[in-house]
Formats: structure tokens, sequence, C-alpha cells
């Protein structure tokens, strides 16, 4: 049973990817640099293909590590992504749920389904929102309708998952959750990024884990400034640990 579980989480790592039908280089699938990542085969594939996901495997595997870890070790609370894009971590992780037959934690969805808002003037955000491929993208807008529709076709829409639609200022303060078990963080922004951190990390449990999508890309948006600026001013000293060039995350280990 545990082989057939495995295999399913596996092939829906390649799916969401978009690798399962067609081979795909390793430098796409794990790119090192963000130079690497920079390449326009990288962006045709991701972000103008049909992936539902702008992760590496790296960042996939470690999100699967932090769900199952929650689980062996009975970490209590839901998990959220905030910021989702199409979908597909937030897809992994109620795949995830429902491969070990947990129905007692919801997978949650955090997004405005709109795409980056204009951020302010002068500040780091600028660069991300006015980066040529992130025009080119809409922004990554992707609409509520959509991603539902994503998730549906791995027969994963159902009430294991609950969708938060809107910005995060307006959606997080009043979310209906008591307790996270995992919090990853994908608002790219500074402003959005320390609205998570105010709102969601004192409900993440002790032993529960926060992800920092964007940790290495601090050249372009603010979202590593937030964290490292939120975490001072709480005197948080966990140990970061880097998944890849481009992101980390932390084992919460006092409140």
């Amino acid at each position: 049973m545990q082989k057939l579980k495995s295999l399913y989480i596996e092939q829906l790592k390649k799916s969401i990817m978009d690798t399962l039908n067609q081979n795909v280089a390793d430098s796409l699938i794990n790119p090192d640099s963000t130079e690497e990542q920079s390449q326009p085969e990288w962006f045709n594939h991701f972000w103008f293909g049909n992936a539902l996901t702008m992760c590496s495997l790296k960042r996939l595997n470690n999100v699967q590590f932090c769900l199952e870890n929650c689980l062996q070790e009975n970490i209590p609370g839901d998990f959220i992504e905030c910021g989702v894009w199409r979908g597909g971590v937030a897809i992994l992780m109620r795949g995830i749920l429902a491969a070990h037959g947990v129905t007692d934690r919801r997978v949650w969805a955090a997004d405005s389904f709109q795409g980056l808002p204009s951020p302010p003037q002068d500040s780091i955000d600028q660069k991300m929102y006015n980066f040529e491929k992130v025009i080119e993208a809409n922004r990554f807008a992707v609409s509520l309708e959509t991603v539902k529709s994503n998730f549906a076709r791995y027969d994963l829409l159902d009430d294991g998952v609950q969708f938060l639609p809107g910005w995060f200022h307006e959606t997080l303060p009043k979310v209906q959750i008591d307790k996270l078990a995992v919090l990853r963080l994908d608002g790219d922004y500074y402003e959005s990024t320390m609205d998570t951190l105010i709102h969601l990390y004192p409900k993440l449990s002790i032993g529960g884990y926060i992800i920092i999508d964007d940790w290495g890309l601090d050249q372009i948006c603010g979202e590593k400034q937030a964290v490292i600026e939120y975490r001072q001013n709480h005197r948080i000293t966990d140990q970061i640990i880097d998944i890849d060039y481009h992101s980390a995350y932390w084992q919460k280990t006092t409140f």
C-alpha cells in the first residue's frame, strides 16, 4: 500500500509539472540558478505551457516532505498556500492528503485570482510587476474557475479544499482557520508576504513548517525582506534551510 501511495504522489508531481508524458531536460525541472531558469525554454514550458506549477521538482519534494512529516508526527492543523497561480502545489497538497486517507484536515488556496496588484511606487516589487515576461504572462492572473477546473481534472475538488479569493489583507484577517501545520508563502510582494505572516504565522503549530517560495529572488521582489523583518520583530531564530537557489523553509519550534 505504501508503494502505491508513493507511486501516486510521484505521478501527481510529474503531471502538474507537465513532465509525465514527455522528456524534459533536468535543467528545466531543477534549474541551478536564476540564470538557468531564465532561459526561453523554461518560460515556454512553465509560464506559457501546460504546467500547473512554476516549482522545481526539489520544491515539490519539499512540499511533500513537510506535509508527510506533519502527518507522521501528528502536528495539528490544515495546510495553506498563499499565492496559488494555476493551483499545482495546492493540488499536490490535496493529493497527498487523499493518498494517505486523511479526512480531518483541509487544504486552503488563497489568491486574488486576479494576478499581481500594482505595487507601491519606488518599491522593489515594481521590478517583478514590470518584468517583461510577467507582463506577457498576464501578471499571473488565473481565474478561480480555472483553478477549480484544474482540481476537478484530478478528482480533487471537494470539501477537502477551501478557496480564499481576494487580496490577502482583506481575506486573511477573517479566515476561519484555528491551526496550520504547513504555511506556504508565494505572494511575491513585501506587503503580501507581511500580511500573510501577521495573520497566519501565529496559527502555525509548533513542529509545523513555513515555506518561503521567493526567498532567493530578493533582487526583484520583497518577499525575503518581509520575512527577515518579521523574524527580527518577533525574535524568531529557527534555522532557515535552503531548498534550492529559489526557495527556503524552516520548522517552527517556539511561539
